[in-house]
């Protein structure tokens, strides 16, 4: 009987530790149901939608197009809300990738997308020593669902679920190497930093292979949490979290604990560079770049279907001829003088009772005010978008506000009117600069103005204004290709007039020269340095303005010119952009070539959409181009432009007042070129060229009547040649650039004489025959 109820018990014990088994299975296969369920629901999608394969093999992200120049510098992008430009994984520095790995995801090339170890210890420890994500999951995140799980736990949880799918498929599309380099690429770092290529072009000026150790780690501090880890705005907590950096580095065993010490010591450094439309480099060139590009894209579909690339997404890369050296030469030669002589300019218009203008009276001045007004952007918000009337919106340029004004030492936070602030601006003197190579068509260097955030107007292409003495060398140039005279040709400067009804003349026209002075005989070449108005006069009465504008049409002058005498003297509204290209013209030997910005254009895979094609023709022949330059280089020997090669004060008041940098300038190369003055002073212009770089400079203020009194200071040699001189300078400094110190190239069998001694003995009879004249 015993046995018998023994034997029940050990039935009942063994039934019960069967039933225990079973359930403990049921329990365990319910939970890995439960907790499969949910991977496969977001795999299928159940949970939202997921990426499919085509968009993992190729995640949709906006990419700025970038501007490259010549010599392989980023010079700009263009962008709305991505400054964005990917980097392979080649492209990061060691430093970059190890200090990443160490501080997000010790485990990183242990796990196939999920670190189950780290999310159950994130998951017991609350989160409270880290997540539990990976940089796999922060990808998927990133490029998939960065606007998802937020508000209550269930959401969170669901995007947690599938990151989880994503990262496991991530890590089947890509290396581990590639995930590094996509996580770099689609985080934002603030500051417009958005990827690593930005980043550390705009915190420290440099590319991604360049990050050294200390500038790796703050990058790396940053992906906690941008925003907050902000350089700019919160140092102190940058510089903390750098720190927390070269604590996993040591942990990791990739620096010691010497090493770790050392570099928590270093202070925070860095370069901070923007990026925006407004700053860097050459801003009125990518202005001018971005509408030819619009152009570009309206012409040039991407597709049959008709599909237009887009400028700001598509992640083009723009190859520029813009060569980054030489506009930084530019801008430099251009801020460094404009900068003095505003200061000059404010000094002498302090007694000046309607400064910034002269000439005009209080009715005028309010009369060119008003007109600026129904001009500006006040004026068609008030009366456009709010409904105001005229007298409102007049009335609202007196009412003080807050705002930001430019200076040359920097901005200024001020309170004034909106008409003060106008009336602040207009005194402001502006600049351009072009600088093209002419045997190419390249266009090396664009200035627009002294501050594109405060001046948007181009000065380079979009203004016109007149251009001075400038003009001579195509009259010039038309007389020697037509009657073969020679640079040592004799002609007498006298009075002279054109008569009343020839070529179109309404009365007599009789120009004065600029200092009231006759000279007798003079040489042409002696003429155009000394930029006599009477000679001039002769000679296009001689040859006919219609054939003088003729030339300027064929050496690159877009512009209509009025058929009159008077434009002889420089009186028509050119563009600097037009005059160098005509420059450029007689310095290629005869040869235009048409100016080029862009050489060729490709797509965010390297496919060239675009390759430049250069447009050239003959114009003019090579003799009758050579003789016109070595005229234009009597300007650098003895004329105005012989400022360029004097070792002494040539420069008076303006010189000893600290106005013109750089002096004695000691060229001793051959120069081709003219200086430019305007009437009342209201534009100076220089134009230089040697055998292969052709350069323009114009300065003025943006109303005629705000110039110089005198014309010691008004001068195309005092206002425009000191930026020529300068940026020419820094260009000698560099031989890679290679800038020409030949003299220009002689063409075979010259028929014209233009050595003058050579000429005087040939011609000793005839010194003094000016009877064409």
């Amino acid at each position: 009987m015993a046995k018998k109820v023994q034997k029940k018990a050990v039935q009942k014990k063994t039934n019960g530790f069967g039933k225990f088994i079973k359930w403990f299975w049921l329990l365990f296969v319910f939970a890995l149901i439960c907790l499969a369920t949910p991977f496969v629901l977001a795999s299928m999608g159940a949970l939202g939608e997921m990426p499919d394969h085509t968009i993992l093999e190729n995640p949709k992200t906006d990419l700025a197009s970038e501007i490259v120049s010549a010599d392989h510098k980023t010079l700009g992008k263009f962008y709305l809300n991505d400054n964005r430009t990917p980097v392979t994984y080649e492209d990061l520095s060691k430093h970059l990738v190890d200090n990443l790995v160490a501080t997000e995801d010790e485990r990183f090339y242990k796990h196939s997308g999920i670190d189950f170890r780290r999310t159950i210890t994130a998951i017991i420890q609350l989160g409270q020593k880290g997540g539990g994500s990976t940089i796999t999951q922060q990808v998927a995140r990133l490029l998939f669902h960065q606007k998802e799980g937020r508000g209550n736990v269930i959401n969170r949880m669901q995007q947690k679920f599938k990151e989880y799918v994503i990262a496991t498929r991530l890590e089947r599309q890509y290396t581990k190497q590639e995930i590094i380099a996509m996580y770099y690429n689609i985080y934002d770092f603030g500051n417009n930093g958005d990827g690593i290529r930005s980043a550390t072009r705009i915190y420290f000026g440099k590319e991604p292979k360049d990050i050294n150790q200390e500038e790796a780690a703050v990058l790396v501090g940053m992906f906690k949490n941008s925003s907050l880890y902000n350089p700019i705005t919160n140092p102190v907590g940058v510089r903390n979290r750098r720190n927390v950096v070269y604590k996993q580095m040591n942990r990791n065993d990739l620096i010691t604990e010497q090493q770790k010490d050392s570099l928590q010591k270093l202070p925070l450094k860095l370069n901070f560079t923007p990026e925006h439309h407004n700053a860097g480099m050459a801003t009125y060139f990518r202005s001018h770049l971005r509408n030819e590009m619009k152009t570009w894209i309206k012409d040039n579909p991407k597709n049959k279907e008709g599909d237009r690339y887009s400028l700001y997404n598509d992640g083009l890369k723009i190859y520029v001829t813009i060569d980054s050296r030489m506009q930084a030469f530019a801008e430099t030669a251009m801020k460094k003088h404009m900068k003095n002589l505003q200061g000059e300019f404010d000094t002498q218009n302090k007694k000046n009772k309607t400064t910034p203008f002269r000439n005009l009276d209080k009715k005028e001045i309010e009369k060119l005010l008003k007109t600026a007004m129904r001009r500006s952007e006040r004026f068609r918000v008030y009366t456009k978008e709010m409904g105001k009337s005229k007298a409102e919106a007049y009335a609202s340029f007196n009412v003080k506000k807050k705002m930001r004004i430019f200076s040359w030492n920097g901005e200024i936070d001020t309170i004034m009117t909106p008409r003060d602030s106008m009336l602040y601006y207009k005194k402001f003197l502006h600049a351009g600069l072009l600088s093209i190579e002419p045997q190419t068509g390249y266009v090396k260097a664009w200035v627009g103005g002294i501050n594109h955030k405060y001046f948007k107007y181009d000065h380079a292409k979009q203004g016109k204004r007149q251009v001075g003495s400038t003009f001579k060398p195509f009259v010039y140039a038309t007389a020697i290709d037509q009657l073969k005279y020679s640079p040592c040709d004799t002609i007498s400067d006298s009075y002279y007039c054109i008569p009343e009804g020839r070529h179109g003349n309404l009365k007599d026209w009789c120009p004065k020269n600029s200092n009231g002075k006759y000279s007798g005989m003079v040489s042409l070449k002696s003429a155009l340095a000394k930029s006599i108005n009477t000679i001039s006069a002769k000679l296009i009465n001689k040859v006919g303005p219609k054939n003088v504008i003729q030339m300027a049409h064929n050496l690159g002058i877009t512009s209509e010119i009025p058929e009159v005498p008077s434009i002889c003297l420089g009186t028509t509204d050119l563009s600097l952009y037009e005059m160098v290209n005509s420059y450029s013209t007689l310095a290629n030997m005869g040869q235009y070539v048409k100016p080029i910005i862009i050489s060729r254009i490709e797509d965010k895979n390297g496919s060239i959409l675009y390759q430049n094609v250069p447009e050239t023709k003959d114009v003019l022949s090579e003799e009758s181009a050579y003789v016109t330059v070595k005229v234009m280089e009597g300007v650098t020997r003895y004329g105005s432009g012989a400022r360029l090669r004097s070792r002494k004060n040539t420069w008076s008041n303006a010189y000893r007042k600290g106005i013109i940098t750089g002096h004695p300038y000691e060229f001793t190369n051959d120069i081709a070129g003219k200086t430019g003055t305007t009437q009342n002073n209201s534009d100076g212009w220089f134009m230089g060229m040697v055998p292969n770089l052709v350069t323009g400079v114009w300065v003025g203020a943006e109303d005629r009547a705000v110039h110089f009194k005198s014309i010691e200071y008004g001068q195309g040699a005092t206002m425009a040649l000191p930026i020529w001189a300068q940026y020419m300078k820094s260009c000698y400094t560099n031989q890679d650039l290679n800038i020409s110190h030949e003299s220009f190239k002689e063409p075979e069998n010259l028929s014209i004489e233009v050595d003058c001694e050579k000429w005087a003995q040939e011609n000793e009879d005839n010194l003094n025959d000016n009877s064409d004249f």
